[in-house]
């Protein structure tokens, strides 16, 4: 027995399965408490999502020695149509002294300030957010809005500013891990119980996955905790859907080939073996590209965006030694008897070589070269939808899929208030260049007022009111303009930080990290399927394939942002997030279809090889997408527009490359270049192919 069968054997042998199991259990007793605390390690401060050399993380690093903790501004709106009142100016200041009383609020409470309408007033309030991010906003701005609207006496009134924002968010991602856990353990197992058709079978991968997501969580946690990783609430929740999808479609794949050994095996233990020895490399290249992908997340500029990449490397390499080592060892423990009512007896016909994807073969065996041109082109007609791609980084309002307090607020805010109050600029500067400093940035165009400076160890810290809204281009603009200026101010060493400086920060290094990474995987995609296939012509065919799978994903989705669901646009970082996904998950979909298809036209030639690898890839793989599509289409249950683009648009992506790509494009394309589609390797040699062609059928 060669080295890989050997190892292949170990996780399924009559006494070795126990050990497995046994190891697994004991695994998992001892770090299913540490998983339970990944939510309570996650960092959402500002700071674990920008660009970390950016000027404005640098203005949110400095600005500490004037503020010793980090606070965020929650500016209280008052509002009425007919003016305000005296009364409503009293009620408003005694709101405003009980504002002082509430946890978190820090510093002095300012206000209230009355419109020079008369119609509205505001009052702002700096609340620590301390170490957990916007979780502690949420209590303090919660409070604030209930003292705002008691007796109120008809004023309508908000909590806007980006402390109330930052509460909204912090609804938005309320139980983000429970909730994103039970929906896609939902649609799991309703797609386990159709592919299987099994009452039971299905319980196997599930508990599989699940034992694979606690220990990641668990290993997470610990590098969160002790080694600097970063995690925040965006990579949590794309950690529970890409394990559980990912592992769900490995588990598949293996459970198919042993479901098809066991017809030709009588032993169990032996058929596993074998099931292992031929489907684990694909798993094991499929896993590779994944986890590869993600690590070149690693260089991004953004904070969130390489946090992302270790968590999702983590979670694939956990969920691939689950399903090649759990799975195996509970399906063997098992017995026949888990496939019921359809147990695959030994010796009994293998129903996928006369199924409906072998039947789909022979259709395009008899034209490929019209085929898979049509499907090109189809697809290429799909990625006219780009002209609707709008990737400038979303406004306030278009965060969130509702419309909460805080963007009414805000609203309210922009009608009576200059555009840009309650989200000032923040520049800071030596203390003998102050003056200067604040004399140009008060007479660049766009600043409507300026505050003293405030001084501290030969630092000068002030602020500047925007006239447009903090969230518009307008406003970003007049933050070049403000840079510049107190840039060019001598010896001032001035950096100009604030929410809107940081939009526009995060919005240039995601298109930074758009070029550099974008390069980068396609490059070690590229590679793996080099090394996996043995050949040049497959690799550069499948990605290519995968390139126009994720342009038309893109251009389908942009359509429906725009004209279906009226998103005001997509996050900067959103191609790129949909391009690593896509990329690296939908090239496992050709992974699974080509390994097989090498494996048999070494026998029976390409064009009869893509034929049978079609035939007994096509409904594993099918399920597969249609799982994985299921498990991130659930990210579109969350209120917040962002996860709801990725969602959809990887999930459309992903069925894209299953029913059509791999099925019809990539099978075509195969059968009309045949032998030439292995270049250079052996089987691309006409001796090789002749060798082989014998024993297709004709």
């Amino acid at each position: 027995m060669s080295p890989t069968r050997k190892l292949a054997a170990l996780p399924c042998g009559r006494r070795s399965k126990w050990v497995v199991l046994a190891l697994w259990l004991v695994l998992l007793v001892a770090v299913g408490p540490l998983a339970g605390k990944l939510m309570g390690a996650e960092d959402n401060q500002a700071s674990s999502w920008l660009p970390g050399n950016a000027e404005s993380t640098q203005v949110l690093d400095e600005q500490r020695a004037f503020q010793p903790v980090d606070t965020a501004q929650a500016v209280v709106v008052y509002q009425r149509a007919s003016g305000i009142t005296p009364a409503d100016q009293a009620e408003a200041t005694r709101d405003a002294a009980e504002f002082r009383t509430v946890p978190h609020v820090v510093g002095p409470v300012t206000g209230p300030v009355v419109s020079g309408d008369g119609q509205a007033m505001q009052t702002i309030v700096p609340i620590d957010i301390g170490t957990n991010g916007w979780n502690d906003l949420k209590p303090a701005v919660e409070q604030l809005r209930r003292i705002a609207a008691t007796g109120s006496n008809g004023m309508t009134t908000h909590v806007t500013g980006p402390g109330g924002v930052g509460a909204d968010q912090a609804a938005a991602f309320a139980g983000i891990d429970s909730s994103l856990l039970a929906a896609t353990v939902s649609v799991v197992i309703i797609l386990l119980l159709l592919t299987y058709r099994s009452p039971v079978l299905w319980i196997l991968p599930l508990v599989s996955a699940a034992g694979a997501l606690t220990v990641a969580e668990a290993i997470i946690y610990l590098l969160a905790k002790h080694s600097g990783l970063t995690v925040n609430a965006q990579s949590a929740g794309i950690l529970i859907v890409l394990v559980l999808g990912a592992g769900t479609d490995y588990a598949l794949l293996l459970t198919a080939r042993y479901r098809e050994e066991l017809r030709r095996h009588q032993d169990r233990h032996e058929a596993m073996a074998f099931a292992l020895h031929r489907a684990g490399p694909a798993i094991l290249a499929s896993s590779a590209t994944v986890i590869a992908s993600m690590l070149c997340l690693l260089i991004a500029e953004m904070n969130s965006t390489s946090g992302l990449g270790p968590v999702c490397a983590i979670g694939v390499l956990v969920a691939l030694v689950a399903m090649l080592t759990l799975l195996p060892a509970l399906l063997v423990i098992v017995g026949r008897w888990v496939f019921w009512p359809v147990r695959p007896g030994y010796g009994t016909p293998e129903p996928t070589r006369t199924g409906r994807w072998a039947h789909i073969g022979t259709w395009i065996g008899g034209k490929p070269r019209k085929v898979w041109v049509t499907t090109a082109l189809a697809l290429g007609a799909c990625c006219i939808g780009l002209v609707w791609l709008d990737a400038n980084g979303l406004s306030t309002a278009g965060t969130f899929t509702g419309k909460p307090d805080s963007v009414v607020g805000q609203q309210v805010l922009e009608q009576h208030f200059p555009g840009g109050t309650g989200a000032p600029l923040t520049i800071i500067s030596t203390a003998e260049g102050a003056p200067a400093v604040r004399e140009a940035a008060g007479t660049t165009p766009g600043v409507a007022a300026t505050t003293p400076p405030v001084v501290h160890d030969g630092q000068a810290l002030f602020q500047a009111t925007l006239a447009d809204p903090p969230d518009s281009q307008a406003a970003k603009d007049t933050v070049d303009r403000v840079r510049d200026a107190v840039h060019a101010v001598p010896n001032a060493d001035a950096k100009v930080g604030g929410s809107t400086a940081v939009v526009l920060d995060a919005g240039r290094a995601a298109g930074n990290d758009n070029r550099a990474i974008i390069p980068l995987v396609l490059g070690v995609v590229l590679l793996i399927l080099a090394l996996l296939l043995r050949a040049v012509t497959a690799p550069l065919v499948l990605i290519a394939t995968v390139v126009l799978s994720y342009a038309a994903a893109l251009g389908i989705s942009a359509f429906f942002f725009a004209n279906v669901f009226h998103f005001q646009g997509q996050d900067q970082a959103f191609p790129l997030f949909v391009f690593v996904f896509l990329v690296a998950l939908g090239i496992d979909y050709n992974i699974f279809l080509m390994t097989r298809v090498r494996e048999e036209s070494a026998q029976h030639g390409t064009r009869q090889g893509a034929l049978n690898g079609l035939s007994a890839t096509g409904g594993v793989i099918t399920s597969a997408g249609l799982i994985l599509a299921s498990t991130f289409a659930v990210l579109g249950t969350l209120p917040v527009v962002g996860f709801a683009e990725i969602g959809f648009a990887v999930a459309l992506g992903v069925l894209l490359d299953t029913l059509v790509v791999r099925s019809v494009l990539v099978t075509a394309l195969t059968m009309d270049l045949d032998r030439h589609m292995w270049w250079p390797g052996r089987l691309s040699r006409p001796v090789a192919a002749a060798e082989a062609a014998p024993s297709e059928p004709r």
